[in-house]
């Protein structure tokens, strides 16, 4: 939206935009941009508070009042807390724990592998009941998005795939395709809570896939090349899920 910004100003049309990742506003330079703190996929807060909502699009649509820029702007408040707390989710299938931290990187994935497999019968039924699924953005299969997530992980075959252009895009894509495999998977049980704040706190405080997704994060931090930082930087786990891993 940023680089769309720009083409539209020179065509003498102002542009304003929400921005939910400041880092990549700030490489972009858009004319002007209201950042807000939410959680990814909410640009407006939470559900159903059209006063905080519209609250958030006066701020954006002031900036229009400016000069173009770029113009930069922080949301002066954080999104009000839902309705309802977060409900423990009790997953339908009985995981290995992850509580040995210590584990060795075979070992993980191995656990990682049998959870989606433990997994496929609910997510097959999610998708009868539901007859539609937000998986496949990356184009793979969920056996072929763990598998190259595994390559990404195992030192012999990652120096191969990081000679790919599109790396970033793909190990996203594939991260995003597992969680809602993992999502759609549990709440096709009866009873389980299906709100965000629930399903996200489960995934990456209980599942060995969000583990294999944190030391996906490592690699990238720690990537000499500086080619996959900003994935490990801001693609892969939430800010806001970064404490589930702090002994790891």
């Amino acid at each position: 939206m940023g680089g769309l910004g720009h083409y539209f100003e020179e065509q003498e049309i102002a542009t304003t935009q929400i921005s939910l990742i400041r880092e990549h506003t700030e490489t972009i330079k858009p004319p002007r941009a209201l950042w807000v703190p939410f959680e990814l996929g909410r640009p407006f807060g939470v559900p159903n508070d059209s006063e905080f909502q519209r609250s958030v699009l006066e701020h954006a649509l002031d900036l229009l009042e400016r000069p173009s820029g770029p113009v930069l702007e922080d949301f002066p408040e954080e999104a009000p807390d839902l309705e309802k707390s977060p409900v423990q989710v009790v997953c339908p299938v009985q995981f290995q724990s992850r509580s040995n931290k210590e584990e060795g990187g075979s070992r993980l994935m191995e656990d990682f592998n049998a959870e989606i497999l433990q997994l496929r019968n609910w997510y097959e039924r999610a998708l009868k009941t539901r007859n539609r699924t937000t998986t496949g953005i990356s184009g793979l299969s969920t056996a072929e998005a763990a598998e190259l997530v595994s390559r990404f992980i195992e030192d012999e075959t990652r120096e191969a795939l990081m000679a790919e252009e599109d790396l970033v895009d793909r190990i996203r894509m594939a991260c995003e395709d597992l969680k809602a495999y993992y999502f759609e998977a549990v709440s096709a049980q009866p009873g389980q809570p299906t709100d965000s704040e629930s399903l996200a706190n489960w995934f990456w405080g209980q599942t060995h896939a969000a583990r294999v997704i944190h030391e996906m994060r490592k690699i990238c931090l720690n990537d000499p090349t500086g080619k996959v930082a900003l994935l490990g930087k801001l693609l892969l786990v939430p800010r806001t899920q970064l404490h589930q891993f702090k002994n790891e």
